[in-house]
């Protein structure tokens, strides 16, 4: 770590066109920023091509930095900002290789949940339903083709390391996926406001002891009429309350812990 990269290093130049989704998919990396993000990127080492520190985050950061025996390149503060999607930048990015799998692993094996998610639009809710999920044991997350991508700057944050703990699959088509699933004998459940069931009703059924795979919509639209087909059941979440309906990230909570109790 002698050299001091700039914003003007070919090497910061490369990794900048990882904060774009089709420079992602070129490349074949992402980047982790953070001491959380890359921590648990370090954590498969071989999955870490280098890591970028300001001299600051070098210095706060010994202890994790001495022990990746991936590269540990220097750069000052104007490189880290660059390659950050952040107001205050953190000085401490990884370069991860992209840790999708394809549709095929998941039908091959279906974990004892899993989720899809259909047009979703947000990559901070990306993250969130990553994090949730992880959090609930789901061992796979579903992107749909047309969602956000996981591996995006504010997804990766978002997901706080969650991304590097269950399997990945990005561009999948939904229509085609679900009724494998179904035939190697997953549950698939829509989430859907207006569903025919309501949770409480089919947690009480035993249908949740798996394996379940949750069907998550878009934000504003729910999911597509034609996957919600697809499903053995719609269902809705009982609100006792006068909200009108509860946002994606919430609703994905709620079904994913109620299934993680059905399965305990």
């Amino acid at each position: 770590m002698t050299e001091v990269l700039t914003e003007r290093s070919a090497r910061i130049v490369a990794a900048r066109k990882l904060t774009r989704r089709p420079g992602r998919d070129d490349a074949g990396f992402f980047l982790a920023e953070g001491r959380q993000a890359v921590a648990e990127a370090l954590a498969d080492p071989a999955g870490v091509r280098e890591v970028f520190a300001t001299e600051a985050a070098a210095a706060a950061h010994q202890d994790l930095l001495a022990a990746t025996p991936a590269p540990v390149r220097l750069v000052t503060e104007k490189a880290a900002a660059s390659l950050s999607e952040t107001v205050t930048p953190q000085g401490l990015v990884a370069v991860c290789a992209l840790r999708d799998v394809p549709a095929a692993h998941l039908v091959a094996a279906p974990p004892r949940l899993s989720v899809a998610l259909a047009e979703l639009a947000d990559p901070g809710n990306a993250g969130t339903v990553l994090r949730t999920a992880d959090a609930c044991g789901a061992g796979a997350v579903v992107f749909g083709a047309g969602s956000a991508d996981p591996f995006g700057g504010k997804a990766v944050r978002s997901s706080a390391g969650s991304l590097f703990h269950v399997d990945v699959v990005r561009g999948a088509d939904l229509a085609s996926v679900l009724p494998q699933l179904r035939d190697a004998g997953v549950t698939v459940l829509a989430a859907d406001g207006g569903g025919e069931v309501a949770l409480d009703e089919i947690a009480a059924s035993g249908r949740l002891a798996g394996p379940v795979l949750w069907l998550f919509g878009n934000e504003a639209r729910g999911v597509p009429e034609g996957l919600a087909a697809l499903a053995d059941a719609r269902v809705r979440i009982p609100m006792r309350g006068r909200a009108e309906s509860l946002n994606l990230a919430a609703a994905a909570a709620i079904c994913l812990y109620t299934t993680q109790l059905a399965q305990a």
